[in-house]
């Protein structure tokens, strides 16, 4: 039976320019692969020996890239080795098969967002009404299904956002901030739960995973083993659990041992 790697992209597998974390003397920095370019600019990489491993990862288990990416976002990534046959997007509201979205899946999504939290517009009223144009650049409705903020950190009231999580709390969604973007979630939409559905799909016995950010707590929780990185939301808050591995590495560096670290225990098909 197969084993299912599902593992979130920015910040974990691929890295922007401002998040590589590369420390060491530029003669001695990883040679790095772009696998996303947006408006003919590149925009996110990984090293190229983590490229070898990500192609090396799709002979040993079912690849699932999970993301909170919308699609046009994700369609935007080229990684290497063969297209995955499965990939998760929108935090778990789209269930790619073959690149298309399969409608079931996401019909019960929505159903069970419509009965479990507060909606969409009365998140993004609150978000339009409380958040600051001193320093929100740009306010986002992620397929229509959840919404966030592109903002200034330097300027950004650490209170303001301790505030909108608590507000959401209350209404059935969580708030995540990583990087420039505030991300408000239902917290029915997840990640964890369209890879139980992948796994249903291809009866994966073993199924590891990797995060960086609050919203894939769940994914990591779900999983059989996984792995966090050495920055981000669970690494800012110390965060961990019985099965999950927090690494030192930090940036893209941070990437290429998660890559490793999957493909050691996809061929060893047990943890």
């Amino acid at each position: 039976m197969p084993v299912l790697v599902a593992s979130d992209l920015d910040r974990t597998l691929i890295y922007s320019a401002a998040a590589l974390a590369l420390t060491m003397p530029d003669a001695r920095a990883p040679r790095l692969l772009c696998v996303e370019v947006h408006e003919s600019k590149p925009l996110s990489y990984l090293t190229e020996t983590a490229a070898g491993l990500l192609s090396e990862l799709a002979d040993a288990a079912v690849f699932v890239p999970t993301t909170t990416r919308t699609r046009k976002q994700y369609q935007r990534i080229s990684l290497p080795g063969p297209p995955p046959t499965y990939a998760i997007c929108a935090n778990g509201g789209h269930l790619l098969v073959d690149g298309v979205s399969d409608p079931d899946w996401h019909a019960r999504v929505t159903a069970r967002l419509a009965e479990e939290c507060a909606s969409l517009g009365e998140v993004r009223e609150h978000l339009m009404v409380t958040a600051d144009p001193l320093w929100v650049r740009k306010h986002r409705i992620a397929e229509d299904l959840f919404a966030y903020l592109v903002v200034e950190r330097e300027l950004l009231p650490e209170d303001w956002v301790k505030e909108l999580a608590v507000w959401a709390e209350n209404r059935g969604w969580t708030v995540s901030l990583q990087g420039r973007k505030i991300y408000a979630v239902p917290k029915p939409l997840t990640k964890s739960a369209a890879v139980r559905e992948v796994v249903r799909r291809t009866g994966a016995t073993l199924t590891l995973a990797a995060g960086d950010s609050l919203l894939d707590a769940d994914l990591l929780l779900a999983a059989d083993q996984g792995w966090r990185p050495g920055h981000g939301e669970l690494a800012d808050a110390d965060w961990t659990a019985p099965a999950i591995s927090a690494l030192p590495e930090r940036g893209v560096l941070a990437g290429e041992r998660i890559l490793r670290e999957f493909l050691r225990v996809a061929r060893q098909g047990t943890v």
